[in-house]
């Protein structure tokens, strides 16, 4: 089987709900893309799960470091997305 070409929103918050839930307070539906993670209750624990969960389905991995620069989904995406379909 072969890997997916791109990371959309909507797998990348089905991972983020897998590797850390949701809080109550904060939703993850509707428009995320430029909202920090620390404001959707995601710290640095909940990215680097994420992170090893993206490497293990889509075989990218986020180094720590490209991490301590990556604030929002829409940079993960990014991130993520550059490497999955190189332009």
């Amino acid at each position: 089987m072969s890997k997916p070409t791109q990371l959309t929103i909507d797998d990348l918050k089905k991972i983020m709900r897998e590797c850390a839930g949701e809080d109550d307070a904060v939703s993850l539906e509707g428009d995320i893309l430029d909202t920090s993670f620390l404001d959707l209750g995601y710290d640095s624990l909940a990215l680097l799960e994420t992170a090893a969960l993206v490497k293990r389905q889509y075989g990218v991995t986020v180094s720590d470091e490209d991490l301590h620069g990556i604030e929002t989904p829409r940079a993960f995406l990014t991130k993520v997305n550059s490497v999955l379909a190189p332009v």
